[in-house]
């Protein structure tokens, strides 16, 4: 009987755990979040917080292998990791991102036990706080919080401009217990024989907190859509974006770099017409710019031919007092005779593809490892650029007004909220995304990282422009309606319209409020029930 329990309560937590990748792009079964937690909500009633921990790490270890699959292509394909090694490291990762799981898991089996009137309320305040510690702990990794499975849900995450992504996981995990605790109740009054006491009553609480909370969303986010149509902004900025698809292992490779010009030029004469700013992705010169003098006089002669500005991406290469060199991942721009206009550095780099952590003590064995690792460093500031005006024309600007900020985040910095916030606190008047997600290959990373930038237009209002070499690449207006997106692997020239805004949400300017209000929620809970398990402890 004991056996037979245990293989159910883990074959619940695996459920969960294989469902959970569905709820993101691009399967995009974003319907699945609201009851993806209910089977492990199931296997942990009623147990110890021991084996809630295992059966949560269980759930979470599957859930993260399904999300981060594409990790292995990473590493194998263009990392030259030996296939096996980068299947360990893999599942190292989802193992590393499955304790957040586990111990929400725990947490809740542990509030169910000192102070159960709390612990289905109490579950959406302890995951918030665990994916906020997701977001900053050891760099950070806050790739597909559940909040994100929401992204083609406008009304649900209008709320976001208030709450961040943090608000929209908030609310689907209030409803995943909701009906874990109604579900629970259901259960017990089902197994429940004639003669026995009845059973507790129905549980109010919880789903009624739900209803309102899904109705008070509801209602804010069709207000939000409706106050704010597409067509509603009075001023815009045209943008050309290049998708040129350049095969990472071809990227670098002094042999095809005539080719990748050449399809740069090609693509551009398709994208600069009539735009107010022509986009590349992130490093798409196939060399440093500032450092190869005949192959930028070609950049410069396409920017002079068409008189647009161009934004990409090229590292740049700088040196230690010691003379030792480093890179930077930089953002270019350059104003319509040729001239630097500004550059921004990124300032959060990924961990083991730009730099490797603690490589000169602990992990000093992994430049060994893998291949094509740079020595990258980090930015320190978020650095506005603002489109050079045309001579004579205020470009893209109300009249007499100045001509529009922007800033610019480099590929993996777009999923971390609060970096995007300090562009829009600065100034930004609209954000650019520049991309390489070539590292990729053929999975489902490249539509996660494209769906996340949908919760940054809308915690800040402010619409995004994204050129991603091998795609996704798109527009997103500042209520998060994808406006265009691209195929991926494809060459494309694109073109379009978004809003200049200049209204600061709350969030822009309070940052994570919602996220910190969790954190302290939870900690009381935690006192609370700490004080409540001593009299036990002592008898």
């Amino acid at each position: 009987m004991l056996r037979d329990r245990t293989t159910l309560q883990a074959s619940l937590a695996a459920l969960t755990g294989f469902l959970y990748p569905l709820c993101f792009p691009d399967f995009d079964q974003g319907w699945l979040a609201w009851v993806v937690l209910l089977p492990l909500h199931l296997a942990i009633g009623g147990t110890a917080t021991r084996r809630a921990f295992c059966l949560g790490w269980l759930a979470g270890l599957l859930a993260f292998a399904g999300v981060m699959f594409w990790v292995v292509t990473a590493m194998h394909l263009y990392g030259k990791v030996p296939v096996a090694i980068s299947y360990a490291l893999m599942l190292l990762l989802a193992t590393y991102l499955g304790l957040f799981v586990a111990l929400y898991a725990a947490g809740f089996a542990w509030l169910r036990k000192f102070v159960p009137p709390y612990a289905f309320l109490g579950a959406p305040f302890l995951w918030v706080t665990l994916e906020w510690l997701r977001t900053y702990l050891f760099s950070g990794l806050p790739w597909d919080l559940l909040g994100y499975s929401q992204y083609q849900w406008l009304p649900v995450i209008q709320v976001a401009d208030h709450t961040g992504v943090y608000g929209i996981s908030f609310l689907v995990v209030l409803v995943n217990v909701a009906l874990a605790d109604v579900g629970q109740w259901s259960l017990a009054r089902f197994r429940q024989s004639s003669h026995e006491k009845p059973t507790a009553p129905f549980p109010w609480l919880t789903p009624t907190t739900a209803t309102l909370a899904i109705a008070v969303t509801l209602w804010y986010g069709q207000a939000q859509l409706k106050e704010h149509p597409s067509t509603s902004s009075t001023s815009s900025i045209t943008i050309g974006l290049v998708q040129a698809n350049i095969d990472q292992a071809h990227k670098w490779d002094a042999a095809y770099r005539r080719e990748t010009l050449d399809r740069y030029q090609r693509l551009t004469e398709r994208a600069a017409s009539g735009v107010d700013l022509l986009i590349w992705p992130e490093a798409a010169t196939p060399f440093l710019f500032e450092r190869e003098p005949d192959y930028s006089r070609e950049v410069l002669r396409l920017v002079e031919a068409h008189h647009v500005p161009l934004l990409f991406g090229s590292p740049a290469l700088r040196h230690y007092p010691t003379g030792h060199p480093y890179l930077l991942n930089s953002a270019y721009l350059l104003a319509q005779d040729g001239k630097l206009h500004g550059r921004y550095d990124k300032q959060h780099l990924v961990p083991f593809g730009e730099y490797i952590p603690l490589k000169s003590s602990l992990l000093f064995f992994l430049d060994k490892l893998v291949e094509g690792i740079g020595d990258f460093e980090a930015g320190t500031t978020a650095t506005l650029l603002s489109v050079p005006e045309k001579p004579g024309t205020p470009t893209a600007a109300p009249a007499g007004g100045p001509a529009p900020r922007f800033g610019v985040v480099i590929c993996y910095e777009v999923i971390f909220p609060n970096l995007v916030r300090e562009f829009v606190a600065g100034g930004a008047e609209f954000m650019v995304t520049i991309t390489n997600d070539a590292w990729f290959g053929a999975s489902v990373a490249p539509f996660q990282h494209f769906g996340m930038v949908v919760l940054r237009a809308v915690e800040n209002r402010r619409a995004f422009a994204r050129a991603a070499n091998t795609g996704i690449s798109g527009f997103i207006d500042s209520q998060g309606r994808i406006l265009s997106a691209t195929p991926i692997f494809e060459e494309r020239a694109v073109t379009g319209a978004i809003p200049i805004e200049r209204m600061v949400t709350f969030y822009t300017s309070y940052g994570d409020v919602f996220a910190y209000a969790c954190v302290i929620i939870t900690g009381l809970l935690a006192v609370i029930a700490v004080r409540r398990r001593k009299p036990k402890s002592r008898s």
